[in-house]
């Protein structure tokens, strides 16, 4: 018993270091400092998924290293058949058989009674977009994931669907809600690897007549940034300053690289209401800067009722993921009706401070519920108990385009969201917000083609 728990304790060890080094070289890769590596490792330890994940990780090299060392005794002791037959019976046939009842309950939850008719004629054939924003001042934007150094391919899916705005999305990062400084960068105006892949991709974006909306945005380790919570004043403002840092140093990207719209802020909830004076003087700075048009992103749910420095933007924009029924797989009908309060609300906050409402973000998961809560995220194993529904994905988006978008205070939307990584094979089994190869792509690439 001993032995057995030294064996584990060895495993366990090397999964650490295993994950560690990995964890470092593709930090070095990005340009990140070792020194700053290592104080990211030190305040994962405590997240909790982390440590799910890392436990998951050493679960399976454990049961791998005790089944290839059970087989290797067998083969010693009574020969490679005898060894090939155990293997066959207690591990390839039991694992053939949960991968077929894993298949058949994923078969199940992802079949679906709904025939789309792709419409391919209003797809845009030109090697650059139409321009329709200079008509009528709508963004037909997308949140866009997964850039390189070679985005061609990429920029002309996006450009063959009618895409002409692209929010480009950098992560600042801080471990949870209590933190009280986020990661800065190493010098304000000096690019590392990971900001020159952002500005290279601008450019090839823009050299295709696509439009676009830089938006820095705060990524937590747990917790949600609109609940960032600090004890006192002091450290309120130190957490101002490392964010003050983030949103100077893209400002001077934003201005370096001619991005037609620059977000000062996501959901930040808390830090609005606790300081309103430095967000008016971020604001101001920030014009010194960037000569662009701004907005800042206000959750769905009454966070925009708490940023008074909407005068000074250009845009009220709102992450608008609100919930339009309370019953899964909901009809247009339904889910239309369900926008009719949230745009009397909408019309209501425009009026009040005579600026166009843009959402910056606003999706929908292929799932039978995706409109009860959309601001959820799938879990991993969703599709394993979850219902798919390509249906009321594509119901939800032209819902979305009938109720709002011939209205004259709204301003277009960014689509959450869509990945340059996703492949087609992915599609039938994703819950995930993407549409891509799904018939809301179709959906969302008619109406943006619509002046």
């Amino acid at each position: 018993m001993k032995k057995e728990f030294f064996t584990a304790a060895k495993v366990y060890v090397s999964t650490w270091m295993l994950i560690v080094l990995l964890f470092l070289s593709l930090s070095l890769r990005a340009d990140i400092s070792f020194k700053k590596s290592v104080q990211t490792i030190i305040e994962l330890l405590p997240n909790t998924t982390f440590l799910i994940g890392v436990h998951i990780t050493f679960l399976i090299f454990y049961v791998l290293f005790l089944l290839i060392r059970y087989f290797i005794r067998i083969y010693r002791r009574k020969g490679f058949i005898i060894m090939g037959k155990q293997a066959i019976f207690r591990v390839v046939i039991p694992f053939f058989i949960l991968f077929g009842v894993y298949k058949a309950i994923v078969h199940a939850n992802s079949t679906e009674e709904f025939s789309y008719q792709w419409d391919y004629s209003i797809e845009n054939t030109n090697d650059t977009t139409n321009d329709l924003y200079k008509t009528d001042g709508k963004h037909r934007g997308m949140s866009v994931f997964g850039w390189g150094s070679h985005n061609k391919k990429s920029i002309a899916t996006l450009v063959k669907n009618n895409i002409e705005w692209v929010a480009v999305i950098p992560f600042l990062y801080q471990k949870d809600q209590h933190t009280i400084q986020m990661n800065t960068p190493k010098a304000i105006g000096q690019w590392s690897s990971r900001d020159s892949v952002f500005i290279n991709s601008i450019a090839q974006l823009q050299a295709k007549g696509v439009y676009v909306h830089l938006k820095p945005h705060l990524w937590m380790g747990e917790g949600w940034r609109s609940d960032i919570s600090l004890p006192s004043a002091t450290d309120w403002d130190t957490w101002f300053d490392s964010y003050r840092s983030n949103m100077i140093h893209y400002a001077h990207m934003a201005q370096k690289t001619g991005v037609k719209l620059f977000c000062v802020g996501t959901e930040l909830r808390s830090s609005v209401q606790h300081q309103p004076d430095r967000w008016k003087a971020l604001v101001q700075e920030i014009k010194t800067i960037y000569h662009g048009k701004l907005t800042y992103a206000a959750n769905w749910d009454g966070e925009f009722k708490h940023v008074d420095f909407w005068k000074e933007l250009d845009y009220i924009g709102i992450q608008a993921y609100f919930p339009l029924t309370k019953k899964s797989n909901p009809d247009l009908v339904t889910l239309k009706k369900g926008w009719n309060t949230h745009i009397t609300t909408l019309e209501t906050l425009s009026q009040a401070h005579q600026k166009p409402i843009l959402f910056t973000e606003v999706g929908y998961k292929s799932e039978a519920s995706a409109a009860i809560q959309p601001w959820e995220w799938q879990s991993l194993f969703g599709i394993l108990y979850q219902k798919k529904s390509d249906r009321t994905q594509q119901l939800a988006y032209q819902a979305l385009f009938e109720s709002l978008w011939d209205k004259e205070w709204f301003s277009g939307m960014y689509i959450w969201q869509w990945d340059t990584r996703t492949s087609i094979d992915s599609a039938p089994t994703s819950l995930d917000f993407s549409p891509r190869y799904k018939p809301a792509q179709n959906t969302i690439a008619q109406w943006y083609a619509c002046q």
